[in-house]
């Protein structure tokens, strides 16, 4: 299998973690990994393959034996790994490997996107490039980017979009207010509701300003306890289908079992609601438009 490739390989960001620790105390041959990630040897070497496009390993052979090691640039990966710093690990990614550089590039201009016109859009930049992209190349970078929390998906349409953690706008009471009618009037008019999903709300406001999930729900829980009475959270029954979703929501987190250092990756399809009081909520009414809104106090 050449080193030289167009496309990206189908490799997990929990993988490259565990590939990268493998080789940081010292010289590992694909054998020695194959073991060690308990995976084959095809995926093995496609794994070392991508680690050093991304410089996160080096090679020295010896007697047609191939040994591997982790680069500097790897270390300091693995340290934002356990540091759980996942804007630096984005951050290095972003610059090391040009798939996923290129990937983010093109979204910040077109954004926000579906999948088809991101490809096009990819395929057009890369065209003079060694470099190509096709959906499963999309697909590879745009978990990582998921998981990283640099993009997010509407968990709902499919569109992606970059995120920022500090982007809740002083006009969020608007934009939640505009999205909100928005959502009541895609109900029909006699399906329209005073009560409507915060889930499909949250993805809403999110594609719209960029911001996290995590952000979008400090802030309209903030927004609903400085408006009490022109704004109402309201709990739902365990089967409601406000918590259903088209696409699952993508984490991650530092594993805390085994000898390797890796990561947690979970997509969860049930989406939440807010948590006030330890409390969930999933649906939010409007009774008076006249609202404040204090950022300092979110």
């Amino acid at each position: 299998m050449s080193d030289e490739r167009a496309t990206i390989r189908p490799v997990t960001l929990s993988r490259l973690v565990e590939l990268t620790h493998a080789c940081a105390d010292d010289e590992k041959t694909t054998e020695d990994l194959e073991t060690a990630l308990d995976v084959s040897h095809r995926r093995a070497r496609e794994t070392v393959l991508e680690a050093k496009r991304i410089d996160l390993l080096d090679e020295r052979e010896s007697d047609d034996v191939s040994f591997y090691e982790t680069t500097a640039i790897g270390e300091a990966f693995l340290e934002a790994i356990q540091d759980e710093d996942w804007q630096q690990v984005s951050s290095i990614l972003a610059t090391r490997s040009p798939h996923y550089g290129a990937f983010l590039e093109v979204l910040e201009q077109i954004e926000p996107t579906d999948l088809d016109a991101l490809l096009e859009s990819l395929e057009e930049d890369q065209k003079y490039t060694p470099y190509s992209f096709n959906q499963t190349g999309i697909e590879v970078v745009g978990d990582w980017a998921e998981r990283l929390g640099r993009v997010q998906r509407n968990a709902f349409t499919g569109s992606y979009y970059l995120t920022s953690h500090s982007s809740i706008p002083d006009n969020f009471p608007f934009v939640v207010l505009d999205a909100y009618d928005n959502l009541e009037q895609t109900a029909g008019i006699d399906l329209r509701q005073r009560y409507l999903s915060i889930p499909q709300l949250r993805e809403e406001v999110c594609e719209r300003v960029g911001c996290s999930r995590e952000g979008f729900d400090e802030a309209l829980v903030a927004l609903c306890q400085q408006n009490v009475g022109k704004l109402e959270l309201s709990g739902a029954p365990m089967d409601t289908e406000a918590k259903d979703s088209a696409l699952g929501i993508k984490q991650i987190s530092l594993a805390d079992e085994g000898t390797l250092v890796s990561t947690s990756q979970s997509t969860q399809q049930v989406m939440s609601g807010v948590e006030l009081y330890d409390k969930q909520y999933y649906y939010l009414a409007v009774h008076d438009r006249d609202v404040t809104f204090h950022q300092e106090d979110t």
